[in-house]
């Protein structure tokens, strides 16, 4: 497992090097990382062309199954801003040295994003000292990883007895569908499948009483934001009002532009933003979040992970690692 953040570490440092400058008045396109099968309300912005009036620029959507893949992309240069990246790939990257900052909340999900048993092994709560020895599939340097680490610390799994098996949500549910691996985590869409075979240990709810905080930010790399920050306020600024709408009066005119940009139908889009919350602009700027909690939280991640193994090092301080002024300005609009 550490061979393999290693190498996604090192691919990351390398990339960082060749970051393009886009420069404020020279941008007439920018690249907008998101995951499919992640139903949030800024999609029906996008549908809408609302951010391209905003922001007067044409916007190129790509679609990642990870954010450790979000991260590289940024890196290199293809990709400007991502949307609903996890945030323990984000410390991964911070961790790695990339320059990358965090300008808003997209997302929190305590229930949407978890580990499955499969359901023959008959192992809850209860008996979970028995997944020691076990192959389990994690998408390594995600919120999955992160939420794994802390469950497994929790029922005090060792983790060297385990076989863990670097494979994205919806490999890893097709894993566990055809009894390749005992245990599976993830998220979206790939959660979903996954909680056919099997069961969770914790509850969102228990998970959250336990500290394991689990969101999604808008993240970019800080070249871009320091050289386009009224470009990046505008991005937030039609974001966070779609948020205030499904927030205040969600509709199924909204539901279904979602659901077609999520590439989802509109069942399950419903079944899974309603497992979602979307904190407004103010909440975000506050303590919990951007005004010291964030950076707070990052350290402890990035704990967790150097304690597993995971990654060689921390930052001293991850403070500088979110940055809210570009929402700052966006919400005085």
């Amino acid at each position: 497992m550490k061979k393999t953040i290693a190498s996604l570490l090192a691919g990351t440092a390398i990339l960082a090097s060749g970051q393009a400058a886009l420069a404020d008045g020279h941008v007439e396109e920018i690249t907008v990382a998101y995951f499919l099968e992640w139903p949030l309300p800024l999609y029906d912005a996008w549908a809408n062309g609302e951010f391209e009036e905003a922001m007067g620029i044409d916007l190129n959507w790509v679609s990642f199954e990870t954010g450790t893949a979000m991260s590289a992309a940024m890196a290199s240069g293809d990709v400007q801003i991502a949307v609903s990246q996890g945030l323990p790939p984000f410390v991964v990257a911070a961790s790695a040295g990339q320059d990358i900052e965090v300008v808003d909340v997209a997302v929190t999900y305590a229930d949407n994003d978890n580990c499955v048993v499969r359901s023959d092994l008959e192992i809850d709560a209860d008996n979970a000292s028995e997944l020691a020895g076990r192959r389990v599939a994690v998408p390594l340097g995600t919120a999955a990883h992160y939420g794994f680490l802390r469950q497994m610390d929790h029922f005090g799994v060792d983790l060297a007895s385990l076989e863990i098996v670097d494979m994205a949500p919806p490999e890893g549910a097709a894993a566990l569908s055809q009894g390749a691996v005992d245990f599976a985590c993830g998220y979206g869409g790939g959660l979903t499948t996954m909680l056919e075979y099997g069961n969770v240990l914790l509850t969102g709810e228990e998970k959250t009483e336990l500290g394991i905080l689990v969101f999604d930010v808008i993240s970019a790399p800080s070249e871009f934001v320091a050289e386009n920050p009224d470009l990046v306020a505008q991005f937030l600024s039609v974001a966070q009002a779609a948020n205030d709408r499904w927030n205040e009066n969600p509709n199924d005119e909204m539901l279904q532009n979602i659901a077609d940009a999520a590439g989802m139908d509109l069942e399950a889009a419903q079944n899974a933003i309603a497992t979602m919350g979307f904190p407004s602009a103010d909440e975000v700027l506050g303590p919990v979040w951007m005004d010291g909690g964030m950076a707070e939280f990052m350290a402890g991640v990035a704990g967790v992970f150097v304690e597993a193994g995971s990654i060689d090092s921390a930052l001293d301080d991850y403070t500088d690692r979110v940055n809210a002024g570009p929402l700052t300005e966006a919400s005085a609009n």
